[in-house]
């Protein structure tokens, strides 16, 4: 079938990206699912720094790529062996496929899943097929298994968890990576417990997730860092109780204000440097967690005996450590009983016309989560 796509053709062109235009929007041709994949008409997603960091190269992906990877949609078809979902379903997409049976999987860690990483390296789905291709025969890559900035997309079916239809498309993409990755990182991943003292450092879509994430954990206290004062507004709404402008004192206010240094410790920037001050930041025992993505080539400086005489832990948090089709339905259940208003974090709607804006609305720090709203077949006329 025919369908319309957001193409990344060459990462690092200069912003602002109004004028570089790394993102074409392309007519493509999409093949039918294969079996174990679904044909998913896609009615919203989300922009994450992940697609920013392919955009200006920081994150090296397969080239070139038809981008997006938190979104939300109807499913249009059913490959073969698909027998647990019907069209018109609606689903969540996730950026992990996860095949269910190599040690990761086994184990319960999905996010670890090894063919999963080894599709989204190589561009790939689950299989190793690709479905997208441009008229004239040239074969594309897809993002992280769903390149979502597509009017339709075909997936692995362990890359969707059904939804119930009465959640918003734009609120349910949310829920593929942000809700995911900072819900998750804050319950699973730091172990926040009633009574911790909270310290998150970056308050974008992720940030702001896990900060309401570790609310939900019962948080005593929650510092939130930012650079940006209205995120720092926002972070109070959401629960914070302190707030500390991320400048070169930003530890030494993080430190006093939680009587030397916090239990758990979120980092969402992907800035070694911004690791290194959350590591700081962190008291005697505490845990410190980073979900950010820097640059490969970077390198993370920090007192390696403090590990040993301060009993700290640094851990990775990939996906929120979460397991999609156990956690996509908990998290989504807490939305509805309102103990997790990620509807906050939605600050812009956009059409698909308007990506590369977005994106430069992004790289300024304008925006917590925006959402591209793709119509409906109906609304399409």
């Amino acid at each position: 079938m025919r369908v319309r796509g957001a193409v990344l053709r060459e990462a690092g062109l200069p912003p602002p990206y109004a004028e570089s235009r790394p993102l074409e929007l392309c007519e493509l041709e999409l093949a039918p699912p294969g079996p174990g994949e679904l044909l998913v008409r896609i009615r919203a997603a989300g922009l994450c720094h992940s697609d920013l960091s392919a955009i200006d190269g920081s994150r090296p992906r397969a080239l070139p790529m038809v981008v997006g990877h938190e979104a939300a949609g109807e499913i249009v078809a059913l490959g073969d062996d698909v027998d647990d979902l019907e069209p018109g379903d609606h689903v969540v997409l996730t950026f992990v496929p996860t095949c269910g049976s190599c040690p990761f999987c086994l184990q319960g860690r999905v996010a670890l899943c090894e063919p999963g990483a080894e599709a989204n390296a190589s561009g790939t789905l689950l299989s190793g097929a690709r479905r997208f291709s441009t008229p004239d025969g040239e074969v594309l890559n897809h993002h992280l298994g769903v390149s979502g900035f597509a009017e339709h997309v075909v997936v692995s079916r362990a890359s969707a968890v059904w939804i119930d239809p009465g959640l918003p498309f734009e609120i349910a993409a949310l829920f593929g990576c942000a809700v995911l990755t900072g819900v998750g990182a804050a319950i699973h991943t730091a172990g926040i417990v009633e009574g911790d003292r909270v310290a998150v450092f970056g308050l974008g879509g992720v940030g702001l997730a896990a900060l309401l994430g570790a609310r939900l954990a019962g948080a005593s206290q929650l510092v939130a860092v930012d650079i940006i004062s209205e995120k720092l507004e926002l972070a109070l709404e959401l629960g914070a109780t302190d707030v500390v402008p991320a400048d070169e004192h930003a530890v030494e206010r993080v430190r006093a204000l939680t009587g030397g240094g916090a239990e758990r410790v979120l980092e969402t920037v992907g800035n070694e440097r911004v690791l290194a001050q959350a590591y700081a930041a962190t008291r005697r025992g505490g845990t410190t967690v980073t979900v950010g993505l820097p640059h490969p080539d970077r390198q993370l400086t920090i007192q390696a005996v403090s590990l040993v005489t301060e009993e700290r832990t640094l851990r990775g948090s990939y996906l929120g450590s979460c397991v999609p089709s156990r956690d996509v339905p908990r998290f989504v259940a807490w939305h509805a009983e309102g103990r997790l208003p990620v509807e906050a974090l939605l600050t812009h709607r956009l059409p698909v016309e308007e990506l590369n804006e977005g994106f430069d609305r992004l790289a300024r720090g304008e925006a917590v989560r925006q959402v591209v709203v793709f119509p409906s077949s109906s609304e399409r006329g």
